[in-house]
């Protein structure tokens, strides 16, 4: 009987199946980009580990007799030869609140010195985003706090505003002044900002900012600066999209703000060409179309079923001269929901912020507005376009009658209402005031040296005397009879100190 347990246990072990593990070899190694053999049943975005280093990487490239790896770690300590192991997950990326206030790299780790991020939850980092059942249109607005934006090319929540423009315009300045906006809205969203590519003094410039605008304590900042290698530039906008996607699956209000998206391209252009895929236009790979696009797409305003939650993104991109022609930008034009373009030459002009009203459009347009902001939008957009329309024309011609030069001063009036600096920010209310003060002719008499005095004067005299007023039109998104009645007299009042009867 002995031996024949014995001999039961040693057939048992003949029937247990031996664990085989999917290896491969490293052949090529290349700025942060490794080519193997082998690893035949590994998926694309698959997590691997570099047996000797234990240094990680993720599939890119599932080519027939190679696999393109990038290493998420120091490449140089990977040699040809290593063995190279299936981790057989995908790539991933830590959510939760525990990141907000926080700087990490696009792995999650922090870089910030406030110790360890704890967090049980995770979500691939590469995802298809929600289908056209999934969304709603997008009715709520963004507010920005930049006039010329919430009155002309309104965002709303859920949309895709891309901002463009040469390295010297202030786009990064007013995209930033965005993020400062939310800190007294109502409904604040939660704040990403993607930094790719940029030098780490100007990060920590940012970071510094932010914090202290006390914006950072609703903010993450993913951080791929210049001194990491090549594959965390690319993974970067993903691993913030990642994070506020969990939010808005949550039902959360989020709004990311990838810088630059110039980077990113010539990142994956890197990645590409090491990887020997056939150059397209300017020897971008043929999908970086796609790339971008699987990007943007996910951001969304959700349906009430899905939880009524939204990612609204502001992609940065940088031109060449003003050229909005080029094959990236012509991109991310045809992707996005609208485009803000910085203009260097009106810049040089003095004009802050630099935006060209006519190479810049938003699709959401009114939808994304209160009832107030669009009743004068209206009037704006018709005194701004005869405006440029007469001015053009007024450079042929010597002599101009009385009603043209009425209507250029007023103009000028609007553009210089409409004028800020890059840090300065407006509550809507305010925004609201001082605009309707301007479409409704109380500029008509104020020299146009004394606008801003007035524009200062008006908004200080309500916020001490008469804050109901602000707080009205912020609760109810419009303004009735009484209130314009009452509004109307404040105006006056203060208009009759910077009149000039000649003007």
């Amino acid at each position: 009987m002995e031996i024949y347990e014995i001999l039961k246990k040693e057939i048992e072990k003949l029937k247990t199946k031996p664990q085989w593990q999917e290896i491969g070899e490293v052949f090529e190694i290349k700025d942060g980009i490794v080519k193997a053999v082998g690893l035949e049943g590994v998926e694309n975005f698959e997590l691997v580990e570099f047996e000797r280093t234990k240094i990680k990487g993720v599939a890119i490239s599932l080519e027939e007799d190679f696999i393109g790896i990038l290493v998420l770690g120091d490449y140089s300590k990977i040699r040809e030869g290593d063995i190279v192991k299936r981790e057989k997950k995908l790539l991933s990326f830590p959510v939760g609140e525990s990141l907000i206030g926080r700087i990490v790299d696009p792995l999650g780790e922090p870089l910030d010195g406030k110790g360890e991020i704890k967090t049980k939850n995770k979500r691939e980092i590469f995802k298809i985003g929600p289908g056209i059942i999934e969304r709603e249109p997008i009715r709520t607005p963004l507010h920005t706090g930049i006039k010329i934006i919430d009155a002309l090319l309104p965002i709303g929540r859920g949309q895709r505003e891309l901002f463009l423009g040469d390295p010297e315009t202030n786009k990064v300045d007013f995209a930033l002044s965005i993020i400062l906006n939310q800190k007294n809205e109502p409904k604040r969203p939660y704040c990403i900002y993607v930094a790719i590519g940029k030098r780490e003094n100007e990060i920590l410039r940012i970071s510094k900012f932010l914090e202290k605008k006390g914006a950072l304590e609703y903010t993450t900042i993913i951080c791929a600066s210049a001194s990491l290698p090549i594959s965390f530039w690319y993974l970067a906008p993903f691993s913030g999209c990642t994070l506020g996607e969990y939010f808005m699956f949550e039902g959360k209000d989020v709004l990311i703000i990838y810088d630059n998206l110039s980077q990113h391209a010539f990142s994956w252009r890197e990645i590409a060409l090491i990887l020997r895929r056939p150059p397209s236009r300017e020897a971008f790979p043929g999908d970086i179309f796609y790339l971008h696009s699987q990007l943007l797409e996910r951001s969304a305003k959700l349906s009430e079923k899905m939880g009524g939650g939204s990612l609204t993104a502001i992609p940065i991109l940088d031109t060449k001269q003003g050229d909005i022609t080029g094959y990236i930008p012509t991109n991310l034009i045809s992707i996005c929901d609208g485009q803000i373009f910085f203009d260097i030459d009106l810049l040089e002009k003095g004009r802050i912020p630099e935006i060209n009203l006519g190479l810049s459009v938003s699709r959401v347009g009114s939808s994304a507005q209160t009832e107030a902001m669009r009743q004068i939008a209206k009037t704006l957009k018709i005194e701004i376009a005869q405006y440029e329309e007469l001015e053009k024309f007024t450079q042929f011609i010597e002599e101009i009658d009385v009603k043209t030069k009425e209507k250029l001063i007023q103009g000028r009036k609007i553009l210089e209402i409409l004028s800020q600096d890059k840090t300065q920010i407006f509550p809507f209310e305010k925004e609201f005031v001082i605009l309707y003060s301007a479409t409704k002719g109380f500029l008509k008499n104020i020299p146009l040296e004394k606008i801003k005095k007035f524009e200062k004067e008006l908004l200080n005299f309500i916020e001490i005397y008469n804050p109901e007023i602000f707080q009205s039109i912020r609760e109810k998104g419009k303004i009735d009879k009484s209130l314009t009645e009452k509004l109307d007299e404040i105006i006056f009042q203060i208009k009759s100190k910077y009149e000039n009867r000649g003007d």
